[in-house]
């Protein structure tokens, strides 16, 4: 049982405050919901019997805050690479609630659109999976939403730099010895 003012996560939505605990009458039946405030002023209503069963839990503390920016640094988890099943995958990652699923869908994605783009269905998972996982750690680590998202665009930037931009540049090196560009024609 939560109380007025606790911070949770709900799945899918990301981090809030338990603004109320109410009673409301719907479709004749009276049940006690927790009213959410979420962020950008959305007011989310869940009832309190099954709260728990949806997935809403209380928000990490520094010691797991610390463990989502470590899974940040990591490299990629192998995904599909069937775009409907990688879809279905993290889709299911996200909606777990889990926060280090969360990240690891982040992460992946990330380096996924840093590789060779994103589909725009990914590309709108991708933002919201950062939304939520931002929401969460703002009050985990008692930080900004900018300071939050730019820590976790550091790490991402840091482990793709280290452990993917050895597998793109070969390529790369071949394409600029076999298709000249101009700059290579002048010498």
């Amino acid at each position: 049982m939560f109380n007025v003012g606790d911070y949770i996560v709900y799945p899918m939505h990301g981090a809030g405050t338990i603004d109320a605990i109410e009673e409301k009458d719907i479709l004749g039946q009276k049940q006690t919901y927790y009213i959410l405030k979420m962020p950008g002023e959305v007011k989310v209503m869940v009832p309190t019997d099954k709260a728990e069963e949806i997935g809403v839990r209380e928000i990490i503390d520094k010691t797991s805050a610390d463990k989502v920016l470590k899974i940040l640094e990591e490299d990629k988890t192998e995904m599909s690479m069937n775009w409907n099943k990688r879809y279905r995958d993290n889709m299911e990652k996200m909606k777990s609630g889990d926060i280090y699923e969360l990240a690891d869908v982040v992460r992946n994605l990330s380096f996924k659109q840093k590789e060779k783009g994103l589909s725009t269905g990914e590309k709108k998972m991708l933002t919201n999976a950062k939304q939520i996982l931002v929401s969460e750690l703002v009050l985990a680590e008692n930080s900004s939403k900018d300071e939050v998202e730019g820590l976790i665009e550091n790490k991402i930037s840091s482990s793709f730099k280290e452990f993917e931009l050895d597998n793109i540049e070969p390529v790369q090196q071949v394409v600029n010895k076999f298709i000249p560009f101009e700059d290579n024609e002048a010498n």
